[in-house]
């Protein structure tokens, strides 16, 4: 159907004080699910990133990358085990998950950036040790819990006009290279830029109040009562680590936390530049 010339017009002008309260702000964006997978998808999104920073807008762009570490590590014989949704990772799978994550995964986004005439740089927790790691439980292998954050390399990436993309690798005080969970890598990352904005993108519209009903959606929740919902078993499952990290985030300092459907399109531009926006967003 095609759009009337007033109608984008209105478009426009709704986006107007949006532009303005984002202009030279920074908005996390933690990139995973379907979007990841869908090559349609893919390119919407890093087009919405583009047009972000197009309007002056500081994106940092943090991605996850599980089910190509798990297809990677299968074509090799390497069984993958998750202990509470958090994988296993022994000596032999780090080394793969630091290959996807850092070399295929990240330098891939980085070329589709580049492709659409935008700079970006690709980085991971291991530069400048952005992200320290320590082991976050022994069973688990080299998986890590973030020590602490130094978002110089990041800054120094934004005042050089490029858009930072990191991959969730974190380094210890040991020298040894950690999987993070990307939720939590940029729940973190996010508080120690001061960010205006956290946007987690998922596989899920966002917190439900009754998860088979898409109609009762909580569109807006505090941190305190995101806490109650979790307590209460509203929200349960892979929900709640997304929704722990947002708690995270609001507590660490950024303004505004959002968890969205990145399966619909365009819903990054939904959310930060329109009235409407599409999924929950925590304060």
């Amino acid at each position: 159907m095609k759009i009337s010339n007033q109608s984008k017009a209105e478009i426009l002008l709704e986006a107007l004080p949006y532009i303005k309260k984002y202009a030279g702000e920074t908005v996390v964006i933690k990139y995973g699910g379907s979007a990841m997978t869908d090559e349609n998808l893919k390119k919407m999104v890093v087009k919405d990133i583009v047009l972000l920073r197009q309007i002056g807008v500081n994106c940092v762009v943090v991605h996850g990358g599980g089910p190509e570490i798990s297809a990677t590590l299968g074509k090799i014989g390497v069984e993958t085990r998750f202990v509470n949704g958090l994988r296993v990772t022994d000596e032999e799978s780090i080394g793969v998950v630091q290959m996807v994550l850092a070399g295929k995964i990240n330098k891939d986004l980085v070329a589709l950036f580049g492709s659409m005439d935008s700079k970006a740089l690709g980085l991971c927790g291991i530069d400048g040790k952005l992200l320290e790691a320590e082991p976050l439980d022994p069973s688990l292998g080299y998986v890590g819990a973030v020590k602490a954050v130094d978002p110089k390399p990041i800054l120094d990436a934004l005042e050089r006009g490029y858009i930072p993309v990191v991959a969730p690798l974190g380094i210890g005080a040991d020298g040894k290279v950690y999987n993070i969970n990307a939720d939590t890598a940029a729940a973190r990352i996010a508080g120690a830029l001061r960010a205006k904005s956290f946007i987690n993108m998922t596989d899920e519209k966002g917190i439900l109040r009754d998860k088979d009903e898409p109609s009762s959606l909580i569109r807006e929740v505090s941190a305190s009562e995101a806490g109650e919902l979790i307590s209460e078993g509203i929200v349960s499952g892979g929900m709640t680590p997304k929704v722990r990290c947002c708690i995270e985030a609001i507590r660490r300092g950024v303004e505004k936390v959002f968890i969205i459907d990145g399966r619909e399109p365009h819903s990054l531009i939904i959310e930060v530049l329109s009235d409407e926006g599409i999924g929950t967003m925590f304060y």
